[in-house]
C-alpha cells in the first residue's frame, strides 16, 4: 500500500510539473497584453471618470500591498492582472488612464476596461462608464503615444504580436436587457450584442490586433446580489439570467469561428469561464473556499461599490468566492483565470 501511495505521488508530481512546463512554454511569447471590458477586469480606469462605479476605497484593495484601494473591485488583484501574469508579461496590469504611467509600463500593456460598460451603447450610459467605442479610441491614442516614443517598426511589432483579451457583456444582460425586453426577445438581444461585439473586434483588427481572446460570461445569475434580489427566500440562482448568458456564450463561439474565417491572420479564441465558475462554486473545498453564495464585504447579500463601506466585512477573503456581491476575490480570480487561460487554450493564439 505504501508503494502504491509513493507511485501515485510521483505520478501527481509529474503531472503538475508537466502542466507547469506547458504553461511556461506559452508565457513570455507576447510583448504586451491589452484588456477591454467592464468591472470584472477594470484595474482602475473609473478612478478617473465621473461615475459612482468605483472601487478606489476600502475595503476594496484591503489585501493589496500596503492595503491600497486601487480601483479594482477585489480585495487585491483581479482577473486582468492574472491575464497579464499568465502571459508572462507582468504581475499587475495598470489602467490606461493612470497619468503616472511611464514608458516601460505602457510598452508591456495596459487595461482599457471600465466598470459599468457593455457592448450595448445604452449600458455605459447608466453609470457614465467608458463605452467600448471610447475604449477603442483610447487604444488608438495609446498607439500614437508609443509610436512617438519607440518609432513605427517597434510599434507595429508590439501591436501585431501582443495579446488582446475582452471580457464584456454581463452588464448588458443583467442591467440593460430587463429595461428593453419589451422591444427584444432574448434571441434578438443577444444577436444585437454579437453584432456589436463583432463590429468592435473587426475595428480592433483594423488597427493591428491579431491575437484576440474572448472570455465567456460567468453565471451572473448566481452572484450574491442576484440571489438576494431575485432568488426568493432560498436565495437561489436566477435561471432566466443564466439562460441569457449561456445563449450569448454559445453565440460567442460562433462569432470566434467567423472571425478566424473572415479576418486573415487572426488567432481568435474563446476562453471557457461559465462552467469553471459553476465547478468552483459546486466544489470549493479543495481551494480553501468556504462561502460561495455571499460576498465578503458587508452582509455579503447586496453590497457592491459604495455599499461595500458598510460594516461587517469578513476576516479572511480567501475563504470567499465573491468579495462584493458581484465580483470575485483575489483567490477566486486567480483560480478561474488560470483555469480558463490554460495551456491548451493559449496554444490556439500562436
Amino acid at each position: 500500500m505504501a508503494t502504491l501511495h509513493v507511485l501515485l505521488a510521483c505520478i501527481l508530481a509529474l503531472l503538475v510539473c508537466s502542466a507547469a512546463a506547458a504553461a511556461e512554454s506559452y508565457s513570455n511569447k507576447v510583448p504586451a497584453v491589452f484588456v477591454f471590458g467592464d468591472s470584472l477586469v477594470d484595474t482602475g480606469n473609473n478612478n478617473y471618470v465621473a461615475t459612482i462605479a468605483k472601487g478606489n476605497f476600502l475595503p476594496y484593495g484591503r489585501d493589496f500591498p500596503g492595503g491600497k484601494a486601487t480601483g479594482r473591485f477585489s480585495n487585491a488583484k483581479g482577473v486582468a492582472d492574472y491575464i497579464a501574469e499568465v502571459f508572462g508579461v507582468k504581475q499587475l496590469l495598470p489602467p490606461y488612464l493612470d497619468p503616472s504611467l511611464d514608458l516601460p509600463e505602457l510598452l508591456t500593456g495596459v487595461c482599457f476596461a471600465s466598470a459599468g460598460s457593455g457592448y450595448d451603447p445604452r449600458t455605459p450610459q447608466k453609470m457614465n462608464a467608458i463605452p467600448m467605442t471610447t475604449q477603442l479610441n483610447m487604444f488608438k491614442e495609446y498607439i500614437k503615444k508609443i509610436n512617438a516614443s519607440v518609432g513605427p517598426d517597434r510599434t507595429q511589432e508590439i501591436i501585431s504580436q501582443s495579446a488582446y483579451v475582452i471580457f464584456m457583456g454581463s452588464n448588458d444582460l443583467t442591467n440593460t436587457y430587463p429595461t428593453v425586453d419589451y422591444r427584444y426577445t432574448e434571441e434578438s438581444y443577444t444577436d444585437l450584442m454579437i453584432t456589436l461585439a463583432l463590429d468592435f473586434h473587426k475595428k480592433l483588427y483594423e488597427v493591428g490586433a491579431r491575437r484576440i481572446g474572448l472570455l465567456e460570461l460567468p453565471p451572473t445569475g448566481c452572484a450574491p446580489a442576484i440571489r438576494s434580489s431575485q432568488g426568493g427566500l432560498r436565495r437561489e440562482c436566477s435561471e432566466s439570467l443564466n439562460r441569457r448568458i449561456r445563449l450569448f456564450n454559445s453565440k460567442l463561439s460562433l462569432m470566434v469561428d467567423q472571425m478566424n474565417q473572415e479576418l486573415p491572420g487572426t488567432k481568435a479564441v474563446k476562453f471557457e469561464f461559465y462552467d469553471r465558475v459553476v465547478s468552483l462554486a459546486d466544489n470549493p473545498a479543495p481551494y480553501g473556499i468556504e462561502e460561495v453564495t455571499r460576498g465578503c464585504c458587508g452582509t455579503g447579500n447586496i453590497e457592491t461599490g459604495v455599499l461595500c463601506v458598510l460594516p461587517g466585512t469578513c476576516a479572511v477573503a480567501d475563504k470567499y468566492l465573491f468579495f462584493d456581491s458581484f465580483h470575485p476575490t483575489q483567490v477566486a480570480a486567480r483560480i478561474l483565470t488560470k483555469q480558463a487561460l490554460s495551456p491548451s487554450y493559449l496554444s490556439k493564439l500562436f
